[in-house]
């Protein structure tokens, strides 16, 4: 039985590989084109004579003596103030992503270890209100927010956005604090912490790959944001994906869609890193909500 098992295991590591190697491409092949793309002009990127222009780069070469051509950065990062917009996306996101982690962590441990009835219908509610349409929410608060002059401004985008968020981490959160023994706050306590003080150095050191990982949905939920940070923000406070999205312009506005091309690349390009670095973090987390402890 072994000896075919050994004579299988060449063609199945073969096989798998092969899944590997072809999800690996797939994935990935759209950011390397487009990061390839982003240095072309857009005559050879969009060509519809010969799509090997966006290759080799033949106008690219005859309009600016190169085959390859930082343009579209210049003239996303510096004519179009897109810098702007990365300083703006950044505070937002820090933002939400701080209160919504601190809320998040202090409810998620209430919660978690209350014997009360009310804190199942809390989550409940919490529930119903992660499964509304954005836009739902966006709404209710235009009118509060044009009555008190309040649009426009980057903390009306962050307190809707918390708002969203805030039922996520909290059920998140709230999942991870279960699989957490409650012999460990006890034990705390009974060598003289309070409650907060075994909160803080005992359980969160224990859960930091949950709050890691829930800290990063958090992220993604900011960063990647349109109906938010479109509806709610001026032109002047855009943060990056509207402002690429303007890049393409209107049916009465003309764009510059290499200007986009540039700016996807390099809003894309951080997220990657982001992942990299906090890999280890991300898979403990997951596997540690997933699995009763």
């Amino acid at each position: 039985m072994s000896d075919i098992v050994n004579r299988r295991s060449p063609v199945f590591n073969a096989v798998i590989w092969s899944l590997v190697l072809g999800w690996i491409f797939v994935a990935g092949f759209p950011f390397v084109w487009t990061l390839w793309g982003s240095f072309k002009v857009q005559g050879d990127f969009f060509s519809k004579a010969d799509w090997t222009n966006a290759i080799f780069g033949i106008r690219t070469q005859i309009e600016t003596g190169t085959p390859f051509t930082g343009a579209g950065y210049f003239g996303a990062w510096v004519t179009n103030e897109f810098w702007v917009s990365v300083v703006n996306t950044g505070i937002i996101v820090g933002s939400v992503v701080v209160i919504s982690l601190t809320l998040g962590t202090l409810g998620g441990y209430a919660l978690a270890r209350s014997g009360k009835k009310y804190a199942f219908y809390l989550l409940m509610l919490a529930l119903v209100f992660r499964a509304m349409p954005h836009i739902t929410l966006v709404s209710g608060y235009l009118l509060p927010f044009f009555e008190w002059n309040l649009w426009g401004h980057l903390p009306t985008a962050i307190i809707v956005m918390v708002a969203i968020n805030q039922p996520f981490t909290l059920w998140m959160l709230h999942s991870f604090f279960l699989n957490i023994p409650k012999d460990l706050d006890e034990s705390a306590m009974v060598d003289g912490c309070t409650r907060f003080q075994a909160f803080r150095r005992v359980i969160v050191p224990v859960m930091w790959p949950g709050v890691i990982t829930t800290g990063l949905f958090s992220f993604l939920l900011a960063y990647n944001d349109f109906t938010v940070t479109a509806t709610l923000l001026s032109q002047a406070n855009q943060t990056m994906v509207p402002k690429i999205a303007s890049f393409l312009g209107t049916t009465q506005t003309e764009g510059n869609v290499m200007f986009a091309v540039a700016a996807v690349v390099s809003a894309t390009a951080p997220l990657f890193a982001l992942i990299m670095v906090f890999q280890r973090q991300i898979v403990s987390g997951l596997t540690a909500g997933a699995v009763k402890g």
